[in-house]
């Protein structure tokens, strides 16, 4: 027996690019977590494959979520993270100053990747309020996309395991139609752990579908 692949197009109108933490601790070199996603990131050209559905989405005029991940000096206090959250917070990923100013924010590991500003930026985009852990139960993604008469998510961006598949369990629980794009992710790999290879298995199960970046920059060209 075989899963079934429901299938997902693309509609202007009601259908998003969604992508989670396009940030430089995730997918620069210098960034704090390159020692165990580079090697994904690189492997699935995941950079250069964001930047395609950025690209596309901004030419056909469809809308674009970032849904990011900050941590501000009171998030430090917490008493008590599972194993990955005392990492990040160990490590300082993401960390800003505060939620009220942008000092040390430029080229920070929580800024944006630099090529992706030109998108990010541009006044249209929706950046929501950050998610904390992995997931967008705390931030207001779900209610941007609903005020917006958004049905459907086309879901990329970092890590895949980690914050791409908590914003697709989630969503699917919300109602949202999901697809993801595999190769617009990345994930930490280890000696004994493969985050990728634990995403693909997810996304296939979960999403509508699961699309390379190629075939979803062609549905966004043809909507």
């Amino acid at each position: 027996m075989s899963l079934p692949v429901p299938g997902f197009e693309i509609e202007l109108g009601t259908t998003a690019l969604v992508v989670t933490d396009p940030q430089n601790d995730f997918l620069s070199p210098e960034g704090v977590t390159w020692g165990v996603v580079g090697q994904s990131v690189t492997e699935n050209n995941t950079v250069a494959n964001i930047e395609s559905l950025f690209l596309a989405a901004k030419k056909r005029g469809l809308p674009v979520f970032i849904s990011p991940h900050y941590y501000f000096p009171s998030d430090h206090g917490w008493k008590f993270e599972g194993a990955l959250e005392r990492l990040m917070h160990d490590i300082k990923m993401f960390d800003r100053s505060g939620p009220l100013n942008l000092e040390g924010f430029e080229n920070s590991g929580a800024d944006w990747l630099k090529q992706y500003k030109p998108y990010i930026e541009d006044g249209e985009t929706v950046i929501t309020s950050p998610h904390k852990v992995f997931g967008p139960e705390n931030n207001d993604l779900v209610l941007q996309l609903r005020k917006r008469g958004i049905s459907k998510v086309l879901l990329a961006g970092m890590s895949a395991n980690l914050c791409v598949e908590s914003h697709l369990r989630e969503l699917l629980e919300q109602g949202f139609e999901v697809g993801v794009v595999v190769d617009g992710t990345a994930a930490a790999v280890l000696p004994e752990l493969d985050g990728m290879a634990a995403a693909r298995t997810n996304f296939r199960m979960l999403a509508s579908e699961s699309l390379d970046t190629a075939e979803a920059v062609r549905r966004i060209e043809a909507a």
